[in-house]
């Protein structure tokens, strides 16, 4: 019988597991064998990385194009002149409260910019003080920690919308005057942002109540004679506006008159200006130097205060902790605040008795 030669593969390690990870079987003609992964795998698996990227991208501009996505900007990316600002005066206690905020916790709330034309600038809608807030403590410390403010980029879809925008923002944060308010409702009409007094004042303010909208309608009657006349108009009262407002409506002259008195007193400040509105609205004496309305026995008639149907207050930040508030009407002064201690009142007898004196 012959001999059965035993035969050996020309792999010895092929079954038995040995064969180092990753090291690639030789195949006919020494080409390498595939890897353990079928292509068909690798493929399908290439095309889920390259659709998960795309719905991603597609997702992080959709985000942006809504708004909804927060970018860090550079400060001076920032146009805070975009739109007529509705805020005419700053609070610089609330100014200072806002700063120590941003200063120990940054800041919390991003404003809301919209891309301008040419790229890489962009306009305020909302969020001025923060802007504001941001720039000041950029100049006193510098560095980068301040040098970017948060702000989410938005697409508002007509002027009309992005004035909306910033009025709801304020309504809701701060507490404008009734002339601020009506000034932007002025300011907008102007520039054609809406086409009568009613839509300007519903589009602004339809959030607000009738009644509150009504006064702002009012007030815009002080703004179209008096805007760029008054140096202190946030300080007008609500019912000294209406009073001003009604004298406008009554008499031809009165804005004439008013001017004049203005003009008297080129420097003045917020508790004296309110002292002029108050004094134009006390009837103008007659011809011949006798008081209008005189009495039957002949003497003038005294005059009611035009005040006493008019609540007026000025009030003036005169420091960082301390407000002065003055009441013409009732020749009263008030002092209010943080700085308001035994201190201060000690160096206010001292001033009073030497002015006395």
């Amino acid at each position: 019988m012959a001999r059965r030669k035993r035969l050996t593969p020309a792999q010895p390690d092929y079954l038995s597991g040995d064969r180092a990870p990753g090291t690639a079987l030789s195949g006919p003609l020494g080409a390498s064998a595939p890897s353990s992964a079928a292509p068909i795998a690798q493929v399908a698996g290439e095309a889920s990385v390259h659709a998960a990227l795309e719905e991603l991208s597609r997702e992080v501009e959709a985000a942006r194009a809504d708004g909804r996505m927060i970018e860090a900007l550079p400060l001076e990316a920032v146009d805070e002149g975009y739109l007529v600002r509705d805020r005419m005066v700053q609070d610089e206690e609330e100014m200072a409260a806002l700063m120590d905020s941003i200063r120990a916790r940054g800041q919390q709330t991003a404003i809301e910019v919209v891309p301008l034309p040419g790229g890489g600038r962009y306009g305020l809608v909302s969020g001025w003080r923060r802007l504001t807030a941001l720039k000041r403590l950029q100049e006193e410390e510098g560095g980068a920690r301040f040098a970017t403010v948060l702000a989410r980029i938005v697409s508002p879809e007509t002027a009309q919308a992005a004035y909306v925008a910033m009025v709801e923002e304020n309504e809701i944060r701060a507490n404008l005057s009734f002339y601020e308010r009506a000034r932007i409702v002025v300011q907008a009409l102007r520039e054609g942002v809406y086409p009568t007094r009613r839509a300007a004042l519903q589009g602004l303010f339809g959030s607000t109540t009738r009644s509150r909208r009504s006064k702002i309608g009012s007030f815009m009657a002080l703004v179209e004679a008096f805007d760029g006349d008054l140096k202190h108009p946030t300080a007008i009262s609500e019912k000294l506006g209406l009073a001003l407002v009604k004298e406008l409506a009554r008499d031809p002259g009165f804005d004439d008159r008013v001017r004049g008195l203005l003009r008297q007193r080129p420097e003045r400040t917020a508790g004296e200006e309110m002292q002029i509105l108050v004094s134009a609205l006390r009837p103008p004496e007659a011809a011949g130097g006798e008081k209008a309305d005189a009495g039957a026995a002949g003497q003038p008639k005294a005059e009611r205060p035009a005040t006493d149907a008019v609540s007026d207050v000025a009030r003036e930040h005169v420091a960082p902790g301390l407000t002065v508030s003055f009441y013409p009407s009732r020749g009263k002064i008030e002092l209010s605040g943080p700085k308001v201690d035994e201190g201060l009142l000690a160096d206010l007898r001292d001033w009073l008795a030497a002015r006395a004196g």
